[in-house]
């Protein structure tokens, strides 16, 4: 169930830091992608090159510490990471989590973090049983932070009692079973489009866009690794396929359309992300046309509205629609949702500054039918991939 995972593995300042290195190399060994983020404390206990070597990984203890100048270390590690084990976690760091307080790498990256956060508590029986943590412990759990009960005996303090962190073959236990708990994904038929499409004029010229795709792959590998049956119908683009994800490539307009009613029919969930093409040339020269003198007028035509069809051809589905504008986004977001017959409507202001085609990072309103706009402030398209499927989770 870890094979490929991104996990993140924080260790904060307790002798029980020395089972985070087993629990470091038994995640590896299961198939995991593995990076260990240090407290100053936890430092003193356990050296980050005994992680290093178990991961093969660089290990992450300084928040300004920026190896690489074109990212923010903490928001790119917590965009990376499919969960967060915390192991040992003290009295420190969870009052740190429960309170907001981002004051080294690992409670930033908690912060800035939108996966799910497993922690395993380790500190004396006296403590782990005070008002102020068990509050704290409260707080998170509300949050939706899971806790791995830690175990009874002898302390290293001394004391016997409840305290001992749990062993780090039973804490993958436990993210196992929780990982195997079906998801509303789970099993769902989930077709994702993506990319631009090319509408040729001759073999070397063709009318397109600038879209890049990164949107769409972002939405088909977050519902593939909450347990779909997914789909992704993609233009021409430069991008990796997503792990355990069906990928179908096509050209034109038509062949999108072509495939995508094709899969329709038993799809559960329809997130329509590519940026398709409006018109295409009438004709299409077979041979290169040599440039002329003067202007060149190329009659058009309409493509197949592939959005609408689906509005008007849907049973159960969920469907979702992107509406990129350069203004008067709420208005042309709802129109599109009543003409399409849409469940919901991802609209962005291409016009943002890093927002839009080609970029990273994505900012964006998401509509629901009858109820007020979420606004998403500027953030990677994997975190704003993860918000549409939250939408659509409740939905399902």
């Amino acid at each position: 169930m870890l094979q490929n995972k991104r996990i993140i593995l924080g260790v904060s300042g307790g002798i029980a830091a020395y089972k985070s290195a087993a629990l470091a190399s038994k995640l590896t060994q299961a198939g995991a992608q593995v990076k260990v983020v240090m407290t100053e404390e936890a430092k003193k206990f356990i050296t980050p090159l005994t992680f290093q070597a178990l991961t093969r990984e660089r290990v992450y203890d300084d928040t300004f510490e920026e190896a690489e100048p074109d990212k923010v270390s903490h928001i790119d590690v917590a965009d990376w990471a499919d969960m967060i084990i915390i192991a040992p976690a003290t009295a420190n760091i969870i009052g740190k989590a429960a309170n907001g307080i981002a004051d080294d790498m690992l409670s930033t990256i908690l912060l800035a973090s939108l996966c799910p956060i497993y922690i395993a508590p380790a500190m004396n029986v006296n403590m782990y049983q005070h008002p102020a943590v068990l509050e704290n412990m409260n707080v998170l759990k509300t949050r939706g932070c899971q806790f791995i009960e830690p175990g009874e005996g002898y302390l290293a303090c001394g004391w016997i009692g409840k305290g001992r962190m749990t062993e780090p073959e039973d804490i993958i236990h436990y993210i196992e079973t929780s990982v195997k708990k079906k998801s509303p994904f789970q099993g769902k038929k989930v077709l994702v489009t993506a990319g631009p499409t090319y509408e040729y004029v001759d073999p070397v010229r063709v009318f397109t866009n600038p879209s890049s795709g990164k949107m769409g792959f972002a939405v088909a590998a977050e519902a593939s690794k909450m347990g779909a049956d997914v789909t992704l119908i993609t233009g021409p683009v430069h991008l990796e396929s997503p792990s355990n994800v069906k990928r179908v490539d096509v050209i034109s307009a038509q062949d999108m359309y072509d495939s995508v009613m094709e899969q329709y029919e038993q799809s559960d969930i329809v997130i329509k992300a590519a940026a398709v093409s409006d018109y295409r040339p009438i004709h299409v020269d077979s041979r290169k046309e040599k440039k002329q003198e003067g202007d060149v007028t190329i009659p058009m035509e309409r493509t197949m509205d592939i959005l609408a069809e689906l509005g008007k051809r849907k049973e159960n589905q969920l469907l979702v629609g992107f509406a990129a504008e350069s203004h008067n986004l709420i208005e042309y977001a709802l129109d599109k949702m009543d003409k399409k017959n849409l469940d919901i409507v991802v609209a962005n202001n291409i016009t943002s500054e890093n927002a839009g085609f080609r970029s990273d990072t994505n900012q964006v309103l998401l509509i629901k039918r009858d109820q007020e706009p979420v606004e998403l402030p500027l953030a990677s398209k994997k975190s704003i991939a993860k918000e549409i499927l939250a939408q659509l989770e409740t939905l399902l």
